[in-house]
């Protein structure tokens, strides 16, 4: 190390660099992929609602609904629905027809029973419940430290703050199977075998719904380095 220090404050802005790219790279990469294909084509005579009410008509899932939403691309197992962004659920582009496969996927998942959708469902809800709490802890760990006197309270907003992401990250890793169940063997079967893609297509089909799937890597790399940031504040 030289005297003013500059050779572990390049370390520092190294890990920093490093850090920045684990949190864009996979987000960028795949918002690159459904933006690539989101172009609205002639060819394509579905929008992703239509797509994916006809698959679900098709394998007598009418009880399924298809709604759009402005939280995110998802399929609720407990109201028994297909949820797609604007851009999915009103445009004629391959990255629309493609994500509504994927939700279809998972809306196949529900009517077969496949266990590890609904463990993910019961993680979900006892995620969301954690969330909550800890939530509370976060924003009342101040106050408590300025009632009981003693910095050590605030532990337990730090404490809520690490088990808040680590709940998340669990459940990523719990949901990535079945996001990969609903892309490979769900959705991209369904694609091949009504012929609604063609064959020179289906490569860039793969990407989509790699990209569908890998949304869940990328989250969970944010919350990991979210706990390693909190935990970096403990002095044990």
């Amino acid at each position: 190390m030289d005297r003013d220090g500059r050779i572990p404050m390049t370390l520092a802005i190294l890990a920093a660099l490093l850090l920045l790219a684990l949190i864009i790279a996979p987000r960028l990469w795949i918002a690159r992929v459904l933006r690539r294909h989101a172009t609205p084509r002639q060819d394509i005579h579905w929008t992703g609602a239509e797509f994916a009410r006809h698959l679900l008509d098709g394998m007598k899932l009418t009880s399924v609904t298809v709604e759009e939403t402005a939280i995110g691309d998802h399929y609720d197992p407990l109201a028994k629905t297909v949820r797609l962004t604007p851009d999915h659920f009103r445009n004629r582009s391959l990255t629309a027809i493609v994500v509504a496969a994927h939700e279809v996927g998972h809306a196949m998942q529900d009517a077969t029973g496949y266990a590890p959708l609904h463990t993910r469902t019961r993680i979900a809800r006892a995620a969301g419940i954690v969330q909550k709490v800890g939530g509370v802890l976060i924003l009342g760990a101040p106050l408590l430290a300025l009632a009981m006197r003693h910095p050590a309270a605030a532990l337990i907003g730090l404490g809520a703050a690490v088990l808040v992401n680590l709940t998340a990250v669990v459940m990523h890793v719990v949901t990535l199977p079945v996001e990969f169940d609903a892309s490979f063997n769900r959705a991209l079967l369904l694609l091949k075998e009504g012929r609604f893609v063609p064959d020179h297509e289906l490569g860039a089909a793969r990407h989509i719904l790699s990209a569908a799937a890998y949304t869940y890597v990328a989250a969970a790399l944010v919350d990991l380095i979210n706990v390693a940031r909190l935990l970096r504040g403990v002095r044990f």
